[in-house]
């Protein structure tokens, strides 16, 4: 996954509690949503689980 980023690519980490298990729909909504971002530009997404001992990416 980390070899498609580019070197140019924004990194966004969302703080705060993240139901992780939410899919890719339920997390690109969150990006829409809370950020106003688009989910679709070249970007990464990280969020972070309860424990903080886990993180899901959003490419």
């Amino acid at each position: 996954m980390l070899n498609d980023l580019a070197a140019d690519a924004q990194v966004y980490l969302v703080t705060g509690y993240t139901d992780l298990r939410r899919g890719i729909d339920g997390l690109s909504t969150i990006v829409q949503a809370q950020l106003r971002l688009n989910p679709f530009s070249k970007a990464l997404f990280l969020f972070c689980g309860r424990r903080c001992d886990r993180i899901k990416g959003l490419l």
